[in-house]
C-alpha cells in the first residue's frame, strides 16, 4: 500500500523520507542514493564552499537532489545560492536563521524551500516566510540545534503550522520511529545519523564504525565541539556529537577551553586530519543506538519503508 501526502506530492517523490544535509558528509553520491531509492536526497552546502558544491553536483549525475544551508553562514555569502539555484535543485533547505532575504529566489527558481525549526515560533516565522516543507528538529538530532525533545516539539508545530506539511528530525533511524512520528503528525522524516552510517556517505570509515558501536545515551549537546574549531556558532544551538575523550575533557570547563582556544584549534585539526576520534568529533545524534550495521543508502530507505507500512494503521494506508 502506498500514501501520497501533501509531503510526497510537494516535493514529487516516492517515499516520505529525506537525507538531512550533514556538511561534507552528505555529498553527491549519498544524496543521489536516497533519490534514487525514492526519497529526497540534500547536499550539504553546510558553511558554503561553492567548489565543494558543483563538484558534489556533478558526481550526483542525474539524481534530482536538493541542497541544504546553514542560515546564519549563507547570509554572509549570499552568492552561494545562485550558484545551487543555477543547478535547478528540487528543493532548498534552510537551517538556524532567518530564511526570509532567500525565500523568493527560491520560489522563482521554482524550487521548493524547507526550513529546518527548532522551537514552535519559528515554525510559525518559517510559514510565514512561505516555507513548502518544515522540518521540526528535536534535541536528539546530531549536529546543531537546541533543546526541545521531538516528542513535544512535533506536534505543537504540527498544531501551529497545519497549512504546511511538516516532517519529523532526531533519534530517528528505523521505520518504528517513522511510524511513530506520523502518529504525532508528521508526513514524513528526515535523517542524518542513520545515513551517515551508509556506503555511500562521504565520512570517515572510522566515523561510521564510532556510529555503529555507540549506544543509546553516549551523546553530548555541548558548545565543545565548536570551541575546539573556533567556529562560534549564535546562542542558543549547541552541537551534538559522540562522547570522547575530548568532550570529557573539557565538559565543564568551556571558560578555560576558549582560553586556551589557538592551541585547543591546533591539536583538534591535526586529530582531524589523521582520523583520531578521541579527540576529533563524529557528529551524531542518539538514532545512533538504534544503528547497527552500514548498509547502502537504498537498502536504508526500503527497510525503514517496509517497517513502517506494517507498523502504520490500515486508516493511513501505509507507505509506499
Amino acid at each position: 500500500m502506498a500514501i501520497s501526502n501533501r509531503l510526497t506530492q510537494t516535493l514529487g517523490i516516492e517515499h516520505p523520507i529525506l537525507l538531512a544535509p550533514m556538511d561534507i558528509v552528505s555529498g553527491g553520491r549519498l544524496a543521489a542514493a536516497v533519490s534514487h531509492a525514492g526519497g529526497l536526497g540534500l547536499i550539504g552546502g553546510g558553511y558554503g564552499d561553492g567548489g565543494w558544491i558543483d563538484q558534489e553536483w556533478a558526481r550526483a549525475g542525474n539524481a534530482r537532489i536538493g541542497c541544504g544551508f546553514i542560515t546564519w553562514s549563507l547570509a554572509q555569502r549570499p552568492d552561494l545560492l545562485d550558484g545551487v539555484l543555477a543547478h535547478r535543485p528540487a528543493a532548498v533547505m534552510l537551517s538556524f536563521g532567518d530564511p526570509r532575504p532567500f525565500a523568493a529566489a527560491i520560489r522563482a527558481a521554482d524550487a521548493r524551500l524547507i526550513c529546518q525549526v527548532q522551537t514552535v515560533p519559528q515554525a510559525r516565522e518559517a510559514a510565514d516566510a512561505g516555507a513548502d516543507v518544515i522540518v521540526a528538529q528535536g534535541t536528539e538530532a546530531g549536529g546543531h540545534g537546541q533543546a526541545e525533545p521531538l516528542f513535544t516539539l512535533l506536534p505543537r508545530v504540527v498544531d501551529a503550522c497545519p497549512d504546511v506539511p511538516v516532517v519529523a528530525a532526531g533519534g530517528i533511524a528505523d521505520g518504528r520511529g517513522m511510524a511513530a512520528a506520523m502518529m504525532l503528525g508528521a508526513e514524513g522524516v528526515l535523517m542524518g545519523t542513520r545515513f551517515y552510517a551508509s556506503q555511500e556517505a562521504d565520512g570517515h570509515p572510522e566515523a561510521k564504525r564510532r556510529i555503529v558501536a555507540a549506544e543509546g545515551g553516549q551523546t553530548v549537546r555541548s558548545i565543545v565541539f565548536d570551541l575546539s574549531r573556533r567556529n562560534r556558532w549564535p546562542d542558543p544551538y549547541t552541537g551534538r556529537v559522540l562522547l570522547n575523550r575530548h568532550a570529557e575533557r573539557w565538559l565543564g570547563r568551556e571558560a578555560e577551553l576558549d582560553a586556551r582556544a589557538d592551541e585547543v584549534a591546533r591539536e583538534y585539526a591535526e586529530a582531524r586530519e589523521r582520523g583520531d576520534f578521541d579527540i576529533a568529533a563524529v557528529i551524531a545524534g542518539e538514532a545512533c543506538g538504534l544503528i547497527h550495521d552500514i548498509p547502502a543508502a537504498g537498502d536504508i530507505v526500503q527497510r525503514i519503508v517496509e517497517e513502517a507500512n506494517r507498523l502504520l494503521p490500515r486508516r493511513l494506508g501505509g507507505i509506499g
